[in-house]
This record gives structure tokens, C-alpha cells and sequence, in this order.
């Protein structure tokens, strides 16, 4: 397989608008209207051009191959550091809408997850999940898997707010803070 079709399969359907700036960036040579966008599969961090100013934030927009309502071009991937403020302070919200939006893929990971090696568990990568809470996780999904994150927290009584702890790990992640990649695409490697 090329490595043109390979990369197809990783590119983004849709995305969540983070933020937009009307007159780009600041810095830029070019006066062209911007939005900051996140993408729904993959958590990628995209900038692209938008066609007019209806850009909302938090607004779910289709960024596929086919043709698209709002979105001119994609300009390419971002780096966690080249959001903006209002990026940055979206991107929490974002997530966690992202999740609530795909519950059953979430709640896939959480039945599914396994070891990353002799002495982790993958889950112990989420904030906030140490031996013990990884322990209940284990017995309650042995016992029968789990079926939403509200039958989650019910069974796993230690465990509060899964939602949270998977936007705070998409988050680490995100910001290429971590050896591990779990939940979103790895940031780009920086050429020299």
C-alpha cells in the first residue's frame, strides 16, 4: 500500500471549531481569515481556512475529502504550543464533547485496554488512575464489561468522572507531554 493511501485513513472527517480569527494571525504576511479546529477521530489539531465569517465555536464541521459547507482549505496540522488562548481554553470543552458524542468507543478503550508492558497497565496512563482504581476497573469489566460511563462510575465506585480523565490525557497527549500515544494521533516529528 502507498503511502499516500495509507495516510488517507488517518485524515480527519470532522473537526470542532476552537477558535477563529477573522483577520489570521497577528504575525502573518497574509490577511486571511483563520479557524483553529480539533479533529473528532484522532484529536488532531488542524488550522484551516474558512469560506465566510459563520464560523461558530464549539461548531461541528465537516473537514472530509468530499465537498465542504464552511471550509475552504485545510491548512495543515498545529502544534498544542501554536493554539491560541482562546484554543487553548476551548479545547477542554471540546474533548469532553468529543467523548460524550462517541460514548461507545470510549467505553470500548475502557473494556478493551491492556498492558503497555511488564509494569503499566495502559489505563494507568489516565490522571488520577493509580493500582487500586486500575484493579476495580479490572474486576468490574471482568465481571461484565461496561456499558456507559454513568454504569462505570455506579460499578467503579472509586472512579469519578471518566469523561474528565480522558480529556485530561487527550490533553497530555496533545501537548507531546508523554511516551505514549493512546488516544490521539502522535505530534509531528520537528524537521531539521
Amino acid at each position: 500500500m502507498e503511502e499516500s493511501e495509507q495516510r488517507r485513513g488517518d485524515l480527519e472527517e470532522y473537526a470542532f471549531v476552537l477558535d477563529y480569527l477573522p483577520t489570521g494571525k497577528s504575525f502573518s504576511v497574509k490577511s486571511e481569515p483563520l479557524t483553529q479546529l480539533i479533529g473528532e477521530s484522532k484529536f488532531t489539531l488542524l488550522e484551516a481556512v474558512p469560506k465566510s465569517s459563520e464560523i461558530k465555536i464549539e461548531e461541528r464541521l465537516y473537514i472530509g475529502k468530499g465537498t465542504r459547507d464552511k471550509i475552504a482549505l485545510i491548512k495543515g496540522r498545529l502544534a498544542y504550543e501554536n493554539l491560541t488562548e482562546g484554543s487553548k481554553n476551548e479545547l477542554p470543552n471540546a474533548i469532553a464533547k468529543i467523548i460524550m458524542g462517541n460514548e461507545a468507543r470510549f467505553i470500548e478503550f475502557f473494556n478493551t485496554a491492556s498492558s503497555l508492558n511488564i509494569r503499566m497497565h495502559s489505563l494507568e496512563l489516565l490522571p488520577g488512575i493509580g493500582k487500586k482504581h486500575l484493579a476495580a476497573i479490572l474486576d468490574a469489566r471482568e465481571e461484565k464489561p461496561f456499558e456507559s460511563f454513568s454504569d462505570m462510575e455506579k460499578r467503579v465506585t472509586m472512579l469519578q468522572n471518566p469523561v474528565k480523565l480522558l480529556t485530561d490525557r487527550i490533553i497530555i497527549e496533545l501537548k507531546g507531554e508523554s511516551r505514549f500515544y493512546i488516544l490521539t494521533k502522535p505530534p509531528q516529528q520537528q524537521r531539521y
